[in-house]
């Protein structure tokens, strides 16, 4: 009998995430089944247990439900802790483990799929929720030479920053701060791109050879991408990649085997494209 997984979202008709896995076990030679399952707003936890009763070995968590599911969790992984929001949990008995594996999907994406090394670099992360929450310790343990968090509420970006100051001095601001200052890597991780919406950036914050990266994809350039694009930045890549690389490091958690990426990322780009 083949050991069951499930993503948990609301909504989650779209997910890639079966696809993605569905992959993952078939190149591993992993014997699993993957599912889709639609958790009420307000039933998150009982639809976890109802999961677990059945048999369920690992899940991950989407959107709205990663700060329940850090708060579900019995463990929790060190990265987990720090980003105060869960994308992997796992059972083991009575334990819940959660981890995020968010973060590291990034910096993989960035630094091994786009070539792209973070070391020395000037960084700007647009947005202070939990998508700019998950990735502020991964990104800083590859030694940047400095990281800027903007938000449209300056005082959100800041409490944000301050949460990091044991790890490296983090600066913060609104849009507005940004004028003046340029960068070698700007991250989008607002959801201004899901609502269609552009973000009030002034002129010269990408400096020369800079990558624009949007944790957001969909069918064509994002707006954040054509904006970037237009104000010099040198190239733009945007999140379908960290999808499959933080999957990857879920699976790995839950079967303790490295799936190949490559081939899942092509055929996934080879879809949006078709």
């Amino acid at each position: 009998m083949s050991d069951l997984y499930a993503v948990f979202g609301n909504p989650i008709a779209h997910s890639k995430s079966p696809a993605i896995h569905a992959a993952f076990a078939a190149s591993a030679g992993q014997e699993m089944v993957y599912e889709a399952r639609l958790a009420p707003v307000d039933g998150f936890p009982q639809a976890v247990a109802e999961f677990v009763a059945t048999g369920g070995k690992g899940a991950n968590v989407t959107v709205p439900f990663k700060e329940e599911a850090f708060r579900l969790a019995t463990r929790l992984s060190e990265r987990a802790a720090r980003a105060g929001a869960v994308n992997t949990l796992a059972f083991n008995g009575a334990e819940i483990f959660g981890d995020n594996t968010d973060g590291a999907g990034l910096v993989h994406d960035i630094t091994h799929n786009l070539g792209y090394s973070l070391g020395g670099r000037r960084v700007l992360l647009l947005g202070a929720g939990g998508a700019s929450r998950g990735v502020i310790a991964p990104l800083l343990a590859e030694k940047p030479i400095s990281l800027f968090i903007a938000n449209r509420s300056a005082d959100k970006a800041v409490l944000l920053a301050a949460a990091f100051s044991d790890v490296e001095p983090v600066n913060a601001g609104s849009f507005a701060d940004l004028a003046g200052k340029c960068f070698d890597l700007v991250i989008n991780a607002t959801s201004a791109s899901l609502a269609g919406a552009s973000l009030p950036l002034p002129p010269g914050i990408f400096a020369p050879g800079a990558l624009a990266y949007d944790m957001m994809y969909g069918k064509g350039e994002t707006l954040f991408l054509q904006l970037a694009r237009e104000q010099g930045a040198a190239r733009g890549a945007d999140g379908l990649g960290m999808l499959v690389e933080q999957a990857a490091e879920a699976f790995f958690v839950w079967r303790g085997v490295r799936p190949p990426t490559t081939p899942v990322l092509a055929d996934l780009r080879a879809q949006l494209a078709g």
